[in-house]
């Protein structure tokens, strides 16, 4: 999993037809301390999640494709959680 920040979302007009009815947002994956890692990508939502909130994100096929329940559709990523709170033991 992904330690991610929403930083937007994405519309489109026309969309493969497994998009339809799902909201695509950009993620901008983060360190424990927030600080952006790495480059962003696109992922489903499947939290309900907004832009800054800060988001567990699933990068691979199988499993994105289980959380959103179709085994045929061409999911890769998938937002699966909202993180409340961040704690480090050091």
């Amino acid at each position: 999993m992904i330690l991610a920040r929403v930083i937007g979302n994405v519309v489109a007009s026309c969309k493969h037809p497994s998009f339809v009815g799902h909201t695509i947002l950009i993620v901008q994956p983060i360190d424990e301390d927030g600080n952006a890692v790495g480059k962003s990508f696109l992922s489903c939502d499947a939290a309900q999640a907004g832009p800054g909130d800060i988001v567990l994100v699933q990068q691979e096929g199988n499993s994105a494709r289980q959380i959103l329940g179709k085994k045929e559709d061409p999911f890769h990523s998938v937002i699966c959680g909202i993180v409340d709170q961040i704690k480090t033991t050091e």
